[in-house]
């Protein structure tokens, strides 16, 4: 797979069905699918760019007003599938980084950025689950990276309006680390 597309939409019911015409429209494969917080749905697909492409597109045909976010990216960052999926090995521990958005897309585009920004190991980046629709990203590295990082995540989300807040931790408690890990 070389690229992924999301679709995140307003309701379950038009979740499922935009997410049975994306998987119809195109030779994809369904990476995760179903509900989150308040009541949304959220669609990962993978695959060729053009077959990504091409079930977003047909997904924001058949989405209608339901429509909240999208995304088609052509060339993932290093690591952000693995924090996506909550299996990022990381065990670095330095300053931490945190980007936190509104909606799904913005923040898997958020972590995304960073690590093309910047050396920075991302840790997790989550997408609404349990968090009332809220989706952040978290990142290690050394300071001046970090920063760089959550720039540049943090710029992109802010064009689209769906940035809530971040935050560099440059020195993290111990304690701190536990819980974050």
């Amino acid at each position: 797979m070389n690229a992924i597309g999301l679709v995140e939409v307003k309701n379950i019911s038009k979740g499922i069905k935009v997410t049975d015409e994306m998987l119809k429209s195109a030779g994809v494969n369904l990476i995760q699918s179903g509900s989150v917080c308040p009541g949304k749905f959220v669609t990962i697909v993978g695959g060729s760019l053009s077959a990504i492409q091409a079930a977003v597109d047909r997904a924001v045909s058949v989405s209608e007003d339901a429509l909240i976010d999208k995304f088609v990216i052509g060339n993932l960052g290093d690591k952000v599938f693995e924090a996506m999926c909550g299996t990022a090995n990381t065990t670095e521990r330095k300053a931490l980084g945190i980007v936190e958005t509104f909606t799904a897309a913005s923040a898997i585009i958020a972590a995304d950025a960073a690590v093309k920004a910047a050396n920075v190991s991302l840790i997790e980046v989550r997408v609404a689950r349990g968090m009332g629709g809220k989706c952040f990203v978290t990142m290690t590295g050394e300071v001046a990276d970090v920063k760089a990082a959550v720039e540049a995540g943090a710029r992109l989300a802010a064009e689209d309006g769906v940035l809530i807040n971040t935050e560099v931790i440059a020195n993290p408690h111990p304690e701190l680390w536990e819980a974050v890990m």
